[in-house]
């Protein structure tokens, strides 16, 4: 598929230094083509994982080189979320699920696999056999969650920006 707004042939952009390593970034110019694309701009591209949890799920990732959500600029996340939502309306429009998951991590302990920003958008039908998402149990148990919001609120006015 041509890059969004385009006459031609994919346009990409200018490789971070140090990443010749990450699959995504190689996917995202043009490098590595196992994936298959179903929609892209100048600074994203959406693609079926190698192994899909659903059928239609997709991840919408930059094309330039970040981590996680959480080392990605205001402006980055903003515009990513924004093409999600298209491409969710696309699958919504193509599939007709259920319902859908928007899903991110950041790090191993939160299960991130490759470690290039990338957005799960997952489509979901009633028995799809991906499974829940939410603990049976809750994590608050003999927390004092009134500490844990005000050291939140803190770090939030001091630096989070």
């Amino acid at each position: 598929m041509d890059r969004e707004g385009s006459g031609g042939g994919r346009q990409v952009t200018a490789r971070s230094p140090g990443v010749d390593d990450c699959s995504f970034c190689r996917i995202a110019h043009g490098d590595e083509h196992p994936a298959q694309v179903v929609a892209e701009g100048e600074d994203w591209i959406a693609f079926f994982p190698l192994h899909p949890a659903t059928i239609g799920h997709t991840l919408v990732i930059p094309r330039v080189h970040v981590s996680d959500l959480w080392q990605a600029s205001p402006e980055l996340a903003g515009s990513l979320t924004g093409q999600c939502v298209r491409v969710g309306r696309a699958i919504e429009l193509a599939l007709s699920p259920d319902g859908m998951n928007l899903i991110t991590s950041k790090g191993a302990a939160a299960e991130q696999s490759i470690f290039h920003l990338h957005l799960h958008l997952v489509p979901r039908w009633s028995g799809d056999g991906f499974g829940t998402i939410w603990p049976d149990s809750s994590a608050d148990d003999g927390v004092d969650l009134s500490k844990v919001a005000a050291s939140i609120r803190d770090a939030w006015r001091t630096g989070s920006s």
